[in-house]
């Protein structure tokens, strides 16, 4: 399994993380499903928009850049809307509410971990460095 974590607060913002980094995978998305578990999370990579046509039920979606950086945090998006941060990496949807739950800010600085032990970067599509295994602070102390 993995997991996504915010590096500011050192919260699970998802237990159980969903990559979509096939052409067919991106498309689909969360389409056909009745809702999203809370826990859950759906990265979207690359991606810098996407639209809620044809869901059943409104979502949080967190842009991010190559880092995991969050650039722009649009939700609760109902259905039939559209939202984009231009230049995001990946885009991460979530259920309606948990990023205001969660505190999950532009800025913070999100990574994924294997909840079964290490596992590499290469283990994972996309960016190596949106997917690094390890938190790295969004800025350093001096």
């Amino acid at each position: 399994m993995i997991e996504l974590v915010n590096a500011r607060t050192g919260q699970m913002l998802a237990s159980a993380v969903e990559i979509a980094d096939t052409r067919t995978a991106r498309r689909r998305g969360l389409l056909g499903q009745d809702a999203i578990d809370p826990a859950s999370a759906l990265i979207i990579a690359p991606c810098w928009a996407v639209h809620t046509a044809f869901m059943r039920f409104a979502i949080d979606v967190l842009f991010v850049d190559a880092e995991g950086v969050v650039m722009k945090v649009a939700g609760p998006l109902p259905p039939w809307r559209a939202a984009f941060a231009r230049g995001a990496y990946a885009a991460v949807e979530l259920a309606a509410g948990a990023a205001a739950l969660r505190r999950v800010q532009a800025g913070d600085r999100l990574y994924v971990r294997s909840s079964d032990g290490p596992a590499t970067p290469s283990a994972l599509p996309g960016s190596a460095s949106f997917f690094r295994m390890a938190a790295k602070p969004a800025c350093s102390g001096s």
